[in-house]
């Protein structure tokens, strides 16, 4: 036995932490924005068969705090480092994606994207566009988003989804 019994918890959930980090990282942002009954199951089951890995026999209240406490930390050591360094940044977090310009598609990245013209369809009704010649820019946001900006900027909507520091740095322009 060691001298903090909890040392292999925090061990156990730093790893999985980084394995699930890695694996949504492998299969791709879009898969998080667009979550169907299938995809909850699969979250469910996935929560429940990795917390065994992290508290290990330990199944006491303590040790299941120890593993969520830990988490909690490891996410937000995690958000700041991306947020002050560069580096780190570019590692975890995905880039914007263009998947319309002035009109034109790009198959290679809706491809690479596995995102379906039904799909870029929905967004564009979504936004109130009919037809991909009136979309200026479309792009996949970090956050599994499509978001689209219109030819016509009178018709120009916001999606549903806004983070907090986004519309500060909107306010200042």
């Amino acid at each position: 036995m060691t001298q903090f019994p909890y040392f292999d918890i925090i061990l156990r959930s730093v790893a999985v932490y980084f394995f699930m980090t890695i694996a949504l990282r492998v299969f791709g942002k879009k898969e998080l924005s667009q979550l169907n009954t299938a995809d909850v199951i699969l979250i469910l089951l996935i929560s429940n068969s990795v917390q065994n890995a992290m508290v290990g026999p330990d199944t006491s209240l303590t040790g299941g705090l120890v593993a969520a406490l830990v988490l909690f930390v490891i996410n937000y050591v995690i958000k700041k480092l991306t947020h002050r360094y560069k580096i780190f940044g570019d590692l975890l977090l995905d880039k914007p994606q263009i998947l319309i310009h002035d009109g034109k598609l790009d198959f290679k990245t809706l491809s690479k994207l596995d995102i379906s013209d039904e799909e870029l369809k929905e967004a564009m009704r979504e936004h109130g566009i009919e037809f991909f010649k009136n979309v200026k820019l479309a792009m996949l946001e970090i956050d599994g988003t499509i978001s689209i900006i219109s030819e016509d900027q009178q018709k120009l909507k916001q999606t549903h989804y806004k983070r907090r520091h986004n519309r500060k740095n909107l306010q200042k322009f």
